[in-house]
């Protein structure tokens, strides 16, 4: 019997950026670094990433995943990193099946690699790659009721040592980053504060968290912060899969990245 594991939700940073020592990625180079300390260690782990989209829910279950390298004009040492983890196909024919139980359908797919979403925390938070991984994608509609579905179906792995992690960004406004316009971390803190007050406020129901994050892009600067959701669905998929415990999360990061507040959660 395990004990009830965590749901995680990792900014995982520019590209391969937190891994080349980029000094704006200090902070979250160093939380992702130490947050495996503040984890129970898993049996396997579940990564929902933002870099991969499929009209049709899609599971990895290649038992040696490839490494996919899927960024560009980045130095020639970001093109060489390993992370040589294990798949775990009986895991991923599992995730299937808690899936189609709640009339969710999905595809196994044997080719996919690890994108940067997944190697770069991964390779921070678990550098000796011991540890089975299987990549989950998103749905290209980014439907958010749809992803917080997937993630209530996921909820049984918790009680398996599983390790559920969403791979995303809490902000995600590309030319935001590279802008020198002062009142852009204002924007990004507005959306923050709604985001940290909808995870971890003790005053919410659970329904009303989920009736506020279906509609987040009514929320502060919704739009502003997420041009196109894909960096914040996986945090979608991380509360569906911890809603039942009815727990809030807590914030394990804060931070900024090129002026923009950025957070990591937990649920336990």
């Amino acid at each position: 019997m395990h004990t009830l594991m965590p749901v995680v939700f990792v900014p995982h940073g520019g590209g391969p950026m937190p891994l080349l020592g980029d000094v704006n990625h200090r902070e979250l180079t160093h939380f992702m670094q130490s947050l495996a300390a503040d984890l129970p260690r898993p049996q396997a782990i579940v990564v929902i990433t933002a870099h991969w989209e499929e009209e049709l829910l899609s599971i990895s279950d290649s038992p040696a995943p490839g490494m996919m390298f899927d960024y560009y004009g980045f130095p020639p040492e970001s093109y060489e990193f390993s992370y040589p983890a294990p798949g775990n196909p009986a895991l991923a024919k599992q995730i299937q099946q808690l899936l189609l139980a709640q009339n969710i359908e999905a595809r196994l797919d044997n080719q996919r690699g690890y994108d940067h979403g997944t190697f770069v925390p991964l390779m921070l938070i678990y550098p000796a790659a011991d540890i089975p991984v299987v990549q989950l994608s998103l749905l290209s509609s980014l439907d958010p009721a749809a992803h917080i579905a997937i993630g209530k179906a996921l909820a049984p792995l918790r009680e398996q040592g599983v390790l559920i992690v969403g791979s995303g960004m809490s902000f995600h406004n590309m030319r935001a980053f590279f802008s020198s316009d002062p009142a852009i971390r204002g924007r990004s803190e507005a959306f923050d504060h709604w985001l940290n007050e909808t995870l971890s406020g003790e005053a919410l129901a659970a329904t009303e968290r989920e009736q506020r994050l279906t509609h987040w892009a009514d929320a502060p600067q919704g739009r502003f912060c997420h041009p196109r959701e894909e960096h914040l669905l996986p945090l979608l998929v991380c509360f569906g899969a911890a809603s039942h415990s009815g727990n809030p999360a807590r914030k394990n990061f804060s931070g900024l990245l090129f002026n923009t507040a950025i957070s990591g959660y937990v649920w336990r």
